[in-house]
């Protein structure tokens, strides 16, 4: 993509999101429309594919805290866009090259950050070929059940996204063929030109500043050196993975350009909820229902772990609600450190008596008539006001 194109583009009205969108939004936007056009989910459908490439290009700028203040300042100073042959503000012809091939003590001494700004536009400051830059950052997501995000997990993705070619390995040109030096430039990614008293130089437009030519291109990416591919990927999910944890998968991301280091692949892991146990941190956490008469006389109770079963001795006059520590039966981390698993009691009130049992229970308050289980509750209440 040119220069003249990374600035003409409107990538937030590409995401569906306003310029002064939070970052959280903007990636809320792609997340969500990454899903909906990948093309696992949209097979043989061309359209699809290229609103994905199209919102993932938008990503990679706005959703660069840096790129996209260098973006919004290039918008702000040139109205949001150039039209070709010249940007179509007051004087209705004014040449953005003019500016944009002016040497760094030019642009950057006018326009502040915008020097910059026009020197990773065209990847040079005062010429030389395209200085490498590193590929784009990628985000997946993965789905895996409470026992696994507990023990950790082997789990295989297939990615589809950007990469070198691996026809050409890069190059852009076709196997046995290499790209020949630019005729226009000679190399430097430069032309020079006049205009009136001055002299500008500017990126060459046949080959966009790179100071070489594709003359054959490669038949899979078409001389890019890039081309969207599927590919298998093992990821490995350590034990002890929390719901919307990132997984850091270094130099799986998008290839850099110009022999630059690839960006990283980042697996967002979502954790199933389990129907028995909860967590909180390291420890596992389970509620068990017990009666009435097991809490007052007293009991040993039979608990299920993540692996097998424990006994738990309740002690008599234990309270409703009391949480006991089972140590050691909790997450286990990479470093050695164990949870526990917290057992809390609750009685289980039964819905209906049979005969005997209500009569069981009347007896009981008859007996126990004299204990007032709340003998300080209003005057607490009283004090409190």
């Amino acid at each position: 993509m040119s220069a003249r194109d990374w600035i003409d583009k409107d990538f937030y009205r590409e995401l569906g999101v306003s310029s002064d969108a939070s970052d959280a939004d903007i990636k809320k936007a792609y997340r969500k429309l990454a899903r909906e056009l990948h093309p696992d989910a949209n097979p043989g459908n061309t359209d699809a594919e290229a609103r994905f490439k199209a919102v993932s290009e938008a990503y990679g700028v706005v959703g660069d805290p840096e790129k996209r203040k260098q973006y919004d300042e290039a918008r702000s100073l040139f109205g949001g866009g150039f039209r070709p042959g010249g940007f179509g503000g007051a004087g209705g012809n004014f040449d953005f090259s003019d500016i944009f091939s002016q040497q760094q003590g030019s642009a950057g001494g006018g326009f502040g950050g915008l020097g910059d700004l026009f020197g990773n536009l065209f990847s040079r400051r005062g010429g030389g070929p395209s200085r490498p830059r590193r590929g784009a950052d990628v985000e997946t997501e993965v789905r895996i059940d409470f026992v696994e995000a507990v023990r950790g997990a082997t789990v295989p993705l297939r990615l589809t996204s950007p990469a070198t070619c691996e026809t050409c390995h890069g190059s852009g040109a076709r196997p046995g063929s290499t790209p020949q030096v630019c005729a226009t430039c000679g190399g430097a990614g430069l032309v020079n030109r006049s205009q009136g008293a001055f002299a500008f130089s500017e990126p060459c437009r046949d080959c966009r500043g790179k100071g070489t030519v594709v003359t054959d291109p490669c038949p899979d990416c078409g001389g890019e050196g890039v081309a969207t591919r599927t590919r298998p990927l093992t990821v490995r999910i350590p034990a002890g993975v929390e719901d919307e944890q990132r997984i850091r998968l270094a130099g799986q991301g998008e290839p850099g350009q110009h022999g630059a280091q690839a960006g990283d692949l980042y697996v967002r892991v979502h954790v199933t909820p389990h129907p028995v146990f909860g967590r909180n941190g390291d420890d596992l956490t389970l509620k068990v229902p017990v009666t009435f008469p097991e809490l007052a006389l007293g009991t040993t109770l039979t608990v299920p772990t993540l692996d097998s079963t424990v006994s738990l001795r309740v002690a008599p006059g234990t309270t409703s609600g009391r949480v006991l520590r089972v140590r050691g039966k909790g997450v286990a981390r990479r470093d050695g450190r164990v949870g526990d698993l917290l057992v809390t009691l609750q009685v289980a009130v039964p819905a209906t008596l049979d005969d005997d049992a209500r009569a069981a229970l009347e007896a009981y308050a008859a007996a126990t008539a004299d204990h007032d289980p709340r003998p300080d509750l209003t005057a607490l209440v009283e004090k409190a006001r």
